[in-house]
Order: structure tokens, then sequence, then C-alpha cells
């Protein structure tokens, strides 16, 4: 890892521990349904420390460039890519779906504003922008 700010994150694997790569976990949620995400992320085997967005935006952009904006909740925290795989069978067993968590490098999520992840298979969407600060009114990235 560079401490030179012209290191791009792919070039370096530094945020590497045993379990994996050091990851950048969003969730997107209701603000009524935060409480059940968190009391799910408590039980994990794994230390979680969120930092929760409650003014956030989900931007849905489908594939003749229209947008849907949507405000959430947004909830984020580090964590191993050994640990991605448990922790989304506990959402899931908690009654969120797999799609909704969006994981991303550590070092990228440092350095970028939004993030802009392709959609799912079969969604009604192209990509999904999320934001943390709920600007419904910025145009997103094409």
């Amino acid at each position: 890892m560079s401490v030179w700010p012209t290191a791009t994150p792919a070039s370096s694997t530094a945020l590497c521990g045993s379990e994996g790569e050091l990851v950048s976990i969003s969730v997107p949620v209701e603000p009524r349904d935060l409480e059940r995400l968190l009391e799910a992320l408590a039980t994990l085997e794994f230390p979680i420390n969120p930092q929760i967005y409650h003014d956030a935006t989900v931007v849905y952009v489908a594939g003749d460039g229209t947008e849907r904006a949507e405000p959430a909740t947004l909830v984020e925290f580090p964590a191993y890519a050994d640990q991605v795989r448990k922790m989304r069978s506990v959402l899931e067993a908690s009654g969120f779906t797999g799609e909704a968590v969006s994981v991303a490098s550590m070092l990228e999520d440092m350095h970028g504003g939004e993030r802009v992840e392709a959609a799912p298979a079969g969604a009604n969407y192209d990509r999904r922008i999320l934001r943390k600060s709920g600007s419904l009114t910025r145009k997103a990235r094409q």
C-alpha cells in the first residue's frame, strides 16, 4: 500500500488479513427495518461497527437511462471477504434479500463517492447507485 495520492486501489492488496480482503458492506433499508437489521447483524460471530446514513438515496437506472430515486437508510460496515457469505445468510434468514447487500473493496469505497453497481440477474433496472447523502436531484452516472 502506498501513501502517495497517485496510488490506485486496484494496485494495492495491503488491506488483506487471514480472512481475506477487507471490504465495505452497504445495506440500504427502510427506516422501519433498521432495528431488525441491526439485531440480525448483532448475531454474527464477528464484530460489526456500523455507520448509519439516515439521509441516503438509492437510484435505480433503467436501460433507457430513466432513473427512479428512493430515500433509504444506508448501513455500512467493514468486514473481511471470508465473512460475507455468513453475513448474507444471516440477513436472508432475517428476511432481507441477498441483492440488497452491496460489497466493495474498502480502498475503492474510501476513494470513491457514490457506489455504482450492476443490477442482479432478472432485475428491472441496469444499475443501482448508493448515495450516502440523500440528494434526490443529482444526475446518476451514465
